[in-house]
């Protein structure tokens, strides 16, 4: 057996594990070992059948038997059940509103079976308990009382994986693994070497074990991602870009034009882009700020200060950016600003030399300033435009992914933006970037509060520079917390505000209800039935409009732009709502689950009324009043600003709550580390010193190797 040996060589694998297999990215057997446990589960606390009362809250293993899906007599409500036997007895369970579970247990099967004791008509039984496979060589008298529990998928089951795991360490594959970390890390950190930890993690003595096992793998995959990021920044260190020898002075009258005084935030970051322009090499700098905080006039500044440059001792006449936003509708309004920003009644008290923008869709949008009205623009032929990029008399060009096409040439493109910036693939972004070989300065931007060590891991090779301020004069959202019992009188305050011309998103933790037969039922709100209540209970004299991620791109432009002109007053939606559009009517936000959110995603949704004149309301509708869920929402009110509250998460409910794995490509292993500065500081410091004294990694065969393979399987960090 060897480590690239294919699962299907060495296991009878049927049509739906393999399947599930594939789904989980696992095809090999160093992939297999490397499905690590997502917890484990004890025996020592156990309990038999024969000793239980009613009342008790607690653990059985046993074999399930029995199963089976009915409808309760009365209500009618789904159900399954099943019986649960061991050594000293047997006790029936049931299931409301939970009929799948008999499909997907196997009968015969062995169980954890965690729940309370119920009692009807003298008989003991469980009610909703939890359920689970357990390796049926676990018992009470084990020597192991402790059990991994895996990532399943559709098809495979926890329990197949520890078999399948316990037969390949059987054959004494370990003796052929290569640890990919440096001996002299793993000593610094006193971690144990791969062999050990792989034992450790898949068949723990102690919890002891476990926990240095995948500390040991946590910090293996934040140095790995942390290796990759420095390897691409020293790539952009290694490369040509134009120099541009500007200071804050000589964009102070520009940076006049902006209808209010920037904060001490902006003009640092200003100061951080304007150093970095000055470099031989690209500038590889994010800037992270608030809704609300004023990047797009950092952005405007730096654009600014690129085009109307012209390189000592180099004769490249007028310099170029490229700003790129998500969608269509952002890159309309940026375009907008733009214009305002260059030209405009701005312009008239504080000149500057002028600076033609433009903008291009994937929609066949392609619009110029006008000539006859400086605020204004007009379209023009994609022919046109493109000839006018391509010959440089455009020096700023605004779009979407039409950016990147092909037929878009620039003459000298020295600039690149990219607005929301964790919207966009790497490989997307390395497209405006190596359009010319002199490559252009990268400003990436997003309103996204994420912790330091979730920065420092996902963008190792950027510079960071943070927007910590609101400017002067920005109305702060007054935000109540709504229990169900003053539900009414809020929608009493919101009617007031509508009927003076205001504007409501309602947020929604779903999209549609679930279907009781096939899920547990989950008492959240969703769109399209919110939608339909409101309009006919709440406020049927205004129109509502319906928003989520499942309807087409052009869909939700089309419904985004109708809100946006007026045409709707309530826009009901998912957290889909997007980021950083300017609805200055729309001072009110009513985000019904807020428990289902996390503190930083709550604040950016808040965010989403900060963008008018008018004073922004919050109503906070939480379904559950746990001390925990107060808690939080409590952090809402007390929190500075967004990047505290992503703290405060990160604490109290983990990484994961954050974006989750799916958005930043981290397994949960790996976000576990996100909680530890020192070891994500370890892991970005060792990275560091191995890629500048060895940026091939020449000395470090095995970690290239391991670093290849993670690329093949495509790291993706947006």
């Amino acid at each position: 057996m060897n480590l690239s040996d294919p699962l299907s060589e060495i296991f009878r694998i049927l049509p739906a594990q393999e399947r599930a297999l594939k789904k989980l990215g696992i095809k090999n057997v160093k992939d297999l070992l490397y499905h690590l446990p997502v917890r484990y589960s004890s025996t020592a606390d156990a309990t038999t059948i024969a000793n239980l009362k009613k009342g008790d809250s607690v653990v059985v293993f046993g074999k399930i038997s029995g199963l089976k899906t009915k409808k309760a007599f009365r209500k009618r409500i789904p159900m399954a059940e099943g019986t649960v036997e061991d050594e000293t007895g047997k006790m029936k369970i049931v299931w409301f509103h939970q009929p799948y579970l008999a499909k997907i247990l196997a009968e015969d099967s062995a169980v954890r079976v965690e729940g309370k004791v119920a009692e009807r008509q003298g008989k003991l039984y469980f009610s909703n308990p939890k359920i689970e496979s357990a390796p049926t060589l676990f018992s009470q008298s084990s020597e192991h009382n402790l059990y991994p529990i895996y990532p399943e998928s559709r098809g495979i089951t926890s329990n197949w994986f520890y078999h399948k795991i316990q037969a390949v360490f059987h054959s004494g594959i370990l003796e052929k693994f290569e640890d990919p970390i440096p001996e002299h890390i793993l000593r610094s950190y006193r971690l144990p070497n791969l062999a050990t930890s792989l034992i450790w993690i898949h068949t723990p003595k102690k919890e002891e074990h476990a926990l240095v096992a995948r500390k040991r793998f946590a910090f293996e995959e934040i140095f790995l991602i942390q290796l990759e990021r420095q390897k691409t920044r020293q790539e952009f260190k290694n490369q040509e870009a134009f120099v541009i020898e500007k200071n804050f002075d000589d964009v102070e009258k520009f940076v006049k034009r902006f209808p209010f005084k920037i904060t001490e935030s902006q003009k640092k970051s200003i100061e951080h882009v304007l150093n970095d322009l000055k470099k031989s090499y690209p500038m590889s700098r994010l800037l992270e700020g608030d809704v609300g905080s004023g990047k797009t006039a950092v952005a405007a500044t730096a654009t600014y200060a690129v085009v109307t440059s012209r390189p000592k001792g180099q004769d490249f006449g007028t310099l170029q950016a490229a700003y790129m936003a998500p969608t269509e509708i952002l890159a309309q309004q940026h375009f907008e600003s733009f214009i305002q920003y260059f030209g405009g009644r701005s312009a008239s008290s504080h000149p500057t030399p002028s600076v033609q923008v433009g903008l291009i869709t994937g929609t066949g949008c392609r619009k110029f300033p006008s000539k006859v009205n400086p605020e204004g623009w007009t379209d023009i032929s994609r022919t046109q435009l493109l000839k006018w990029v391509a010959n440089g008399e455009i020096s700023v060009l605004i779009g979407t992914h039409a950016l990147i096409q092909k037929s878009v040439k620039f003459k000298h493109l020295a600039f690149v933006i990219i607005d929301e910036q964790h919207r966009f693939g790497t490989a997307q972004r390395q497209k405006l970037v190596s359009k010319e070989n002199c490559v252009p300065h990268l400003l990436s931007m997003t309103a996204t509060p994420i912790p330091r060590t979730l920065a420092l891991t996902l963008y190792g090779d950027l510079d960071l520079s943070l927007l910590e301020e609101m400017p002067a004069g920005r109305k702060v959202i007054i935000t109540e917390i709504v229990s169900p019992e003053k539900r009414q009188s809020a929608y009493e305050k919101i009617r007031e505000e509508l009927k003076e011309g205001r504007q409501l998103y309602v947020i929604c933790p779903r999209i549609e209800e679930p279907d009781p037969e096939k899920e547990l039922a989950v008492q959240a709100k969703s769109v399209k039935a919110e939608a339909k209540r409101l309009k006919a209970e709440v406020f049927p004299e205004y129109e509502i409009g319906v928003l989520h991620s499942k309807m087409r791109p052009a869909e939700k432009e089309k419904i985004m732009l109708e809100f946006k002109a007026g045409k709707s007053q309530v826009l009901v939606s998912t957290s889909v709502v997007e980021v950083g559009v300017n609805v200055e009517n729309a001072s009110l936000i009513i985000i019904e689950g807020a428990e289902r959110f996390g503190l930083a995603q709550l604040h950016q949704l808040r965010g989403r009324v900060l963008r008018g004149t008018h004073q922004p309301y919050c109503f906070v509708f939480a379904d559950t009043k746990t001390s925990k869920t107060a808690d939080r929402l409590k952090a809402l009110f007390e929190a500075k600003n967004g990047f505290e509250l992503a703290e405060f998460d990160l604490a109290q409910r983990g990484a994961g709550f954050l974006s989750g794995s799916k958005q930043w490509g981290i397994s949960d292993i790996g976000m576990e580390a996100i909680k530890n500065i020192k070891m994500v500081e370890a892991a970005r410091f060792e990275a560091i010193k191995i890629v500048e004294n060895d940026p091939e990694l020449s000395r470090y065969p095995e970690l290239k190797e391991r670093l290849e393979s993670i690329g093949a399987k495509k790291i993706h960090f947006e």
